[in-house]
C-alpha cells in the first residue's frame, strides 16, 4: 500500500492503494461498470444479482413501488433464506465443507460442516414443530455466543417463524419489554454463558422476565455452564433432552416462503422512545446481504471468515450467520471477550485458525490499541487478508493503527456503513478501490444516496447536512413490526420519498462519504457546527488517550459548550496538567473553537452492543435528569 502526506482529518488527506498483486488476485467487479449498469437499470441489476441464488418459484415484479414508503421486493418469489444457506449445498461437494468453526471462552472448540450444520437445524427445527410452532410464530432467543445460537434462528427461518434474537447481556427488563413487544410464544435460553470468565445467568434472567410475559408456553434450555438452575414443569425442557428424542427428526422440509414473508425482528436503540422493532423479509435480504458481503470483502472458497459481531446485533444476523452462508464460507465464532484471559486473544484466535479476514468494530480496535503493539506482534497475522470495520466512524488514528500493526501495511479495511434498518451495508469500498482513512467511501452499487440541508436541498461538496438514500434496496426494512405510523414518521416524513438515516456527514470532490455521527451528536458551538466524531478522534490522536467521547452542554455565552469524557491508556495517570495538554491538543488539532470546556477522566463509556456511544446517557448524567430508555447500553 502506498501512503500519501496530507492531513488525515480531511477528505483530502492520505489514500491508501491497493498492491498490484491484491488487485490481480481480487475478484470484484470493476466499480464503474457495475456501478452504472445498476445506475442505468436498478431493477434488472438487483434481478441479476437475485439469479445468483435458488427460488422455488420465480418472481413477476422486481420492485413494487405501488404503495411507498412501504417497498416491497422480489414480488410473487417464493424462497427461504435456509434453502440458499444450506439445502442447496446438501447435494454438492461443499457439503463437507467447513461452515463454522467455534471457541469458546475456556478454549473448548467445535467444528460443524455444511451437512453437520444442517443436520443440526433440522433437528432442532422438528423439534419446534413438535412443540407447536408455526409459520409467523415470534421466538425469543436469548442465548449466549455458542452454537445453539445459530442453529437456533437457521431453524426459526426453516419452519417460518419470526426469530427475535436478544442479545445475552440484556437486562430483564430489556428481555421482557422485547417478550411482550412481539408477543413470542417460544423462548430459548441457557442455563448461562461465559464472559470474562465470569458465568452470566441468563435462566434465571429468563425466569424473572417471564413472571410478566403470559405469552410464552415453553422455554428451551441449553446446558452451557452446568450451573444449578430451576426447571418449571411443564414449561421449561432442555435442549439436550429434546434433540435426543424421536421428534428431533433429521429430516425437515424447509417450509416455502413468499419473498416477503417476515424472517426477523430486531429491536435497535433510538435517540428517544423506546427501541424499534425492526422488520426484515426473506427474500430482500436475502439477495442484499449476499451480494454485499461477496462484493465488500471478496469472500473466496479457501477463506476463513471472522465477524466479531454478537447475534444480538445486526451485524452478526446479516454478516457472522446468514451472509457467510449464503456464500458458503467458513465462519469463526468465538463466545468470550477480545481480552480474556490476557489482550492477545484475538491474534491469537486468528494465528491458530488461519483467518482470512476480520470484521470487528473501532471500538474494539481503539480498546485493543491501549494495550500497545507487543501483544499482536507475538503472534503470525499474515493469514489476514482483508480487513473491516463495522458499527460507527472510525478515527484515522485508529484506521492507521489497525492497518499498519494487524494488517502489517498489506490489508486494506473495508469501512462499512449501514444500520440494522438497512439489513446490508450501503456506503462501502471493495478491496480494490483506493481508501481514505475515516472515509467509508462510495455507495454500493445500486444505492443512491445525498446529502441534504434543513430545507432538502443537496449540499456543495465538503458540507456537512443529513445523509439520505434516495433509491429503495432490496434488504431494507420493510416496517417497524407492530407500528407502522412510527416508520413512517421515523424514516420517511422529513424528506418524503426518501429515507432519513439519522446521520450526519459530507462528500468530498471524490463523491467519497464521510460519516460524522448522528445528527443529534453535531454540537453547535458559539455558531459553529462540530462534529463529535471530529472532537473524539482529535483527543485519541493523543497518545494518552485510548477512547473519548463528546457531548454538547448548555453554556449562556456559547449556546453550547463542549464536555468530553475521556479512558486513558495503560501507564497514563489523570491530572489537571493532562486536561489542559488534551484541550491545547484538541484546539491544535481541530481548532480553538473546539477546545473542551470541560474533560472527566472515566474507566469506561455507556455503549451500545454495536458499539456506538449513547452521548444522551452521558448528557442526562451530566445534567443529572433521567436517562430514558437504557435498555441497549451494552452493559
Amino acid at each position: 500500500m502506498s501512503i500519501g502526506t496530507s492531513d488525515d482529518r480531511s477528505p483530502d488527506g492520505d489514500v491508501f492503494h491497493p498492491t498490484p498483486d491484491l488487485v490481480a488476485r481480487a475478484n470484484v467487479p470493476v466499480w464503474e461498470a457495475e456501478a452504472g449498469h445498476a445506475r442505468q437499470d436498478l431493477t434488472g441489476y438487483w434481478a441479476k444479482r437475485a439469479q445468483e441464488l435458488e427460488w422455488y418459484h420465480p418472481w413477476d415484479q422486481v420492485l413494487d413501488e405501488s404503495n411507498k414508503p412501504f417497498y416491497k421486493w422480489f414480488v410473487g418469489g417464493k424462497v427461504n433464506i435456509v434453502h440458499n444457506c444450506l439445502d442447496r449445498y446438501t447435494k454438492t461437494w461443499r457439503r463437507n465443507k467447513l461452515a463454522l468453526i467455534w471457541e469458546g471462552e475456556a478454549g473448548d472448540h467445535r467444528t460443524f460442516s455444511y451437512h453437520a450444520l444442517n443436520r443440526e437445524v433440522c433437528k432442532f427445527a422438528s423439534v419446534l414443530k413438535a412443540l407447536g410452532t408455526v409459520k409467523g410464530d415470534r421466538v425469543t432467543i436469548y442465548l449466549p455466543r455458542i452454537p445453539e445460537l445459530i442453529i437456533a434462528m437457521l431453524a426459526c427461518a426453516k419452519i417460518g417463524a419470526i426469530h427475535s434474537v436478544v442479545y445475552g447481556g440484556f437486562s430483564v427488563e430489556a428481555l421482557h419489554g422485547r417478550i411482550m413487544d412481539s408477543h413470542s410464544k417460544l423462548a430459548i435460553t441457557a442455563d448461562g454463558g461465559w464472559l470474562n470468565g465470569k458465568i452470566v445467568r441468563l435462566k434465571d434472567m429468563m425466569d424473572e422476565a417471564l413472571q410478566r410475559s403470559p405469552t410464552v408456553e415453553h422455554v428451551i434450555v441449553v446446558k452451557r455452564t452446568a450451573q444449578e438452575v430451576t426447571m418449571e414443569p411443564e414449561r421449561d425442557l432442555w435442549y439436550h433432552d429434546l434433540m435426543s428424542l424421536p421428534i428431533a427428526s433429521p429430516k425437515c422440509e424447509t417450509e416455502v416462503m413468499d419473498a416477503e414473508d417476515p424472517l426477523y425482528i430486531l429491536y435497535t436503540s433510538g435517540t428517544t422512545g423506546k427501541p424499534k422493532a425492526v422488520l426484515h423479509t426473506h427474500g430482500g435480504y436475502m439477495v442484499g446481504i449476499y451480494a454485499t458481503l461477496r462484493d465488500a470483502f471478496d469472500l473466496k472458497e479457501d477463506d476463513r471468515w471472522w465477524c466479531t459481531a454478537d447475534p444480538g446485533w445486526v451485524t452478526g444476523h446479516s454478516y457472522l450467520v446468514y451472509g457467510p452462508l449464503l456464500n458458503g464460507a467458513t465462519s469463526f465464532f468465538y463466545e468470550g471477550a477480545a481480552t480474556y484471559p490476557y489482550p492477545n486473544r484475538w491474534w491469537q484466535m486468528i494465528e491458530r485458525y488461519g483467518i482470512n479476514i476480520f470484521y470487528t468494530a473501532p471500538t474494539a480496535i481503539r480498546g485493543l490499541m491501549r494495550f500497545g503493539e507487543a501483544w499482536p506482534n507475538r503472534h503470525d497475522l499474515t493469514s489476514l487478508r482483508l480487513l473491516g470495520s463495522v458499527g460507527e466512524p472510525i478515527n484515522p488514528e485508529a484506521w492507521k493503527w489497525y492497518h499498519r500493526v494487524i494488517g502489517k501495511g498489506r490489508a486494506p479495511i473495508i469501512d462499512t456503513w449501514w444500520q440494522t434498518e438497512t439489513g446490508m451495508f450501503l456506503i462501502t469500498p471493495t478491496p480494490v478501490v483506493p481508501l481514505k482513512p475515516g472515509s467509508a467511501t462510495r455507495p454500493y452499487f445500486g444505492v443512491t444516496a445525498d446529502i441534504l440541508n434543513e430545507e432538502g436541498q443537496s449540499v456543495a461538496d465538503g458540507e456537512e447536512g443529513y445523509l439520505v438514500i434516495t433509491s429503495p434496496w432490496p434488504a431494507m426494512l420493510r416496517t417497524i413490526y407492530g407500528d407502522a405510523d412510527r416508520y413512517v414518521k421515523q424514516y420517511w416524513s422529513k424528506y418524503p420519498g426518501k429515507y432519513l438515516t439519522g446521520d450526519s456527514a459530507k462528500r468530498d470532490k471524490d463523491g467519497y462519504y464521510w460519516v460524522i455521527g448522528r445528527v443529534d451528536d453535531v454540537i453547535k458551538v458559539s455558531g459553529y457546527r462540530l462534529g463529535t466524531a471530529e472532537i473524539e478522534s482529535a483527543l485519541v490522536s493523543h497518545p494518552a488517550v485510548a477512547e473519548a467521547a463528546a457531548i454538547g452542554l448548555p453554556h449562556e455565552v456559547k449556546g453550547t459548550a463542549i464536555h468530553t469524557f475521556v479512558i486513558l491508556r495503560t501507564g497514563h495517570n489523570p491530572s489537571d496538567a493532562l486536561k489542559e495538554e488534551l484541550r491545547a491538543h484538541v484546539g491544535h488539532e481541530v481548532g480553538p473553537i473546539a477546545k473542551p470546556e470541560e474533560i472527566t477522566f472515566v474507566d469506561k463509556l455507556p455503549k451500545t452492543r454495536s458499539g456506538k456511544i449513547m452521548r444522551r446517557v452521558l448528557k442526562a448524567r451530566a445534567q443529572g435528569l433521567s436517562e430514558g430508555d437504557i435498555t441497549t447500553l451494552e452493559d
